[in-house]
């Protein structure tokens, strides 16, 4: 497959970022295949434990961000059509959506059930198995299942986290950061089963207790900023940090041109790509097409992200743009002298 094949809408992405998402898609099925083997280990030893439980829920959640990733990711190759003349970028944040509602409504739910748990006393008992004819505490079981599978989501999450960067990818983001910290769910779960072990059985519903807050945590965070895209929020970098600095490079590119007074842009995340509504002031009365075609295109050359861009001549920059131009200046997005 060469770059010239892989599209997002109407665009085919330039050579590194079709790389990158071939690698994100790999890394995806890959996690897939690590979490449908993680599940059924921990299913294997589940035992009365809360915190097992716990953990066992948040391996079947985890399967819905790469799922999300792959369905969003085939839909967004779509080219526009006179239904969705926009295109389909809004199904990545749809996507993103969905696998915050699921982590915040499964992460309250196990809260719910562990405080329960944990008000009630429910004294939670591990008993024993015989594995290949040597009878053993399943407590061992549990704590050997946990350490095996702790490290490789770790290590895939580092990975994913430089591929969402590269496709500014938000379901790529939230995945990862899921990953990094599942070896947090992993100790937790352990001290839990071992609480178990020496008699501390309040250990196990705490820790589940612990899982559960991690996950809603994930889920909230996820929510908001998910919703934050889909109501046509300002443009922010793939880990909602910032502003995104390309809303400032629209604007400097397109102040810096001769026939251009002033400059100001509204951006909005569609997903992979950002719409581009630009303002701008220019210095004639009269001007032509190629000028405005010309400055449409140029801003479009900028990065392969601005796939739609309008260039609207006006009077007078409207205010909104203008509010949004300061604070994106008072952020620090971009602290390089304008062009005047």
């Amino acid at each position: 497959m060469n770059s010239g094949t892989v599209r997002f809408g109407r665009r085919a992405l330039p050579e590194r970022q079709a790389r990158v998402l071939r690698r994100a898609i790999r890394l995806e099925w890959i996690t897939i295949g690590l979490l449908s083997v993680t599940a059924t280990l921990v299913a294997l030893v589940l035992g009365n434990s809360q915190a097992m439980k716990a953990a066992w829920i948040e391996d079947l959640l985890s399967f819905i961000p790469p799922l999300a990733f792959l369905i969003a990711v085939r839909l967004a190759r779509r080219p526009p059509t006179t239904r969705h003349p926009y295109g389909y970028h809004r199904s990545i944040g749809v996507g993103h959506l969905v696998a915050a509602v699921a982590l915040t409504a499964m992460g309250a739910f196990l809260i719910v059930d562990s405080g329960i748990g944990l008000v009630t006393a429910e004294h939670p008992t591990i008993g024993t198995v015989n594995l290949f004819g040597v009878t053993i505490w399943l407590g061992w079981l549990m704590v050997a299942v946990m350490a095996l599978t702790a490290v490789p989501p770790v290590i895939i999450g580092h990975l994913k986290l430089t591929l969402a960067n590269e496709l500014h990818d938000k379901v790529l983001y939230a995945d990862a950061d899921m990953n990094k910290a599942d070896w947090m769910t992993s100790v937790g779960t352990i001290v839990g089963v071992l609480g178990i072990g020496v008699g501390l059985w309040w250990m196990d519903a705490a820790a589940a207790i612990f899982i559960a807050i991690s996950i809603v945590h994930d889920g909230v965070s996820n929510l908001r900023a998910a919703v934050v895209d889909l109501v046509d929020g300002r443009a922010t970098t793939f880990d909602d940090t910032q502003p995104h600095p390309l809303a400032d490079r629209v604007d400097q590119y397109l102040a810096g041109l001769s026939w251009v007074a002033e400059a100001g842009s509204r951006v909005r995340d569609e997903g992979h790509v950002f719409h581009v509504e630009a303002f701008v002031v220019p210095r004639k009365k009269r001007l032509s097409l190629d000028d405005v075609e010309s400055a449409r295109e140029g801003c479009i050359s900028l990065d392969w992200k601005l796939q739609d861009v309008v260039i609207v001549p006006v009077p007078k920059l409207p205010s909104i743009v203008v509010t949004t131009r300061s604070s994106m200046w008072h952020t620090g997005v971009n602290k390089r002298k304008r062009p005047t």
